[in-house]
């Protein structure tokens, strides 16, 4: 029996991940992947999966993820990114709540660095709202940090997807130079304020390390958490030195 919601997902050059996270919803009615031209295998292994593929150049991770719940055709949407997993025990809880009288779910999210599942730091239990009504739902229309925004009744969900974020420390400062120039675009056209961008530049990094390392109990997750809190320090200030960078050009 298929679980009457649909999957919406995002690619491009995911050979590494798309396969596990299509497996772990096989299940599903329907799977609708927008793909921005993948150059490598993305494309070939969803085909095994599904048929709705649909490419798109690329617009943004709001704008893309918009139109993937677009292409979809059911009453549920499921929004997975294809580094995320969903589980069994996720699956059940899911057919059990799309039957009660909400219009959308947070769902927690197991998160991993390094092949290990972060308990604190601030990373568990992160939910995040990604099953939804497609008629009460829609992207929150940004350049990073996206999220679904839901008319209606929202609950949340018990049983966690897993989310294998970050595979190496490389891939983490991949991802950082690429966030921290979104970011810094946002923080300009949201905050164009000199001294406000200079006093965060100064200050948030050392707030990060402290919040994250202290206040959520970081130091619980051994090394890894020590490196986590710096990095995302490193992160914080980049954003913030770029926002600079662009205000006084």
């Amino acid at each position: 029996m298929k679980i009457p919601v649909s999957v919406a997902l995002i690619t491009k050059n995911e050979e590494s991940n798309i396969r596990d996270a299509l497996e772990s919803v096989k299940d599903f009615e329907e799977i609708v992947v927008v793909d921005s031209f993948s150059n490598d295998k993305t494309v070939q292994i969803c085909r095994e999966y599904t048929d709705k593929i649909f490419q798109f150049e690329w617009q943004g991770f709001a704008r893309q993820k918009q139109l993937a719940i677009d292409k979809t055709t059911l009453e549920w949407v499921l929004v997975l990114d294809a580094d995320e997993r969903i589980t069994e025990s996720l699956k059940t809880e899911i057919m059990d709540k799309i039957k009660e009288d909400k219009d959308g779910y947070f769902i927690p999210r197991k998160n991993f660095f390094l092949g290990k599942w972060i308990k604190h730091s601030g990373w568990w239990p992160d939910y995040t709202l990604r099953l939804f009504k497609k008629s009460k739902g829609k992207m929150q229309q940004r350049e990073v940090h996206e999220k679904i925004l839901v008319e209606g009744k929202v609950g949340y969900l018990k049983e966690p997807m897993l989310h294998y974020s970050y595979h190496s420390i490389e891939d983490f400062i991949r991802k950082m130079n690429k966030y921290a120039s979104l970011s810094a675009e946002l923080i300009v056209k949201c905050h164009p304020s000199k001294f406000r961008v200079v006093f965060k530049m100064l200050f948030s990094p050392l707030f990060t390390f402290f919040k994250m390392y202290i206040l959520r109990s970081g130091f619980l997750d051994g090394l890894r958490g020590f490196i986590l809190a710096v990095l995302y320090s490193f992160y914080s200030f980049l954003k913030y030195a770029r926002a600079w960078e662009k205000l006084w050009k």
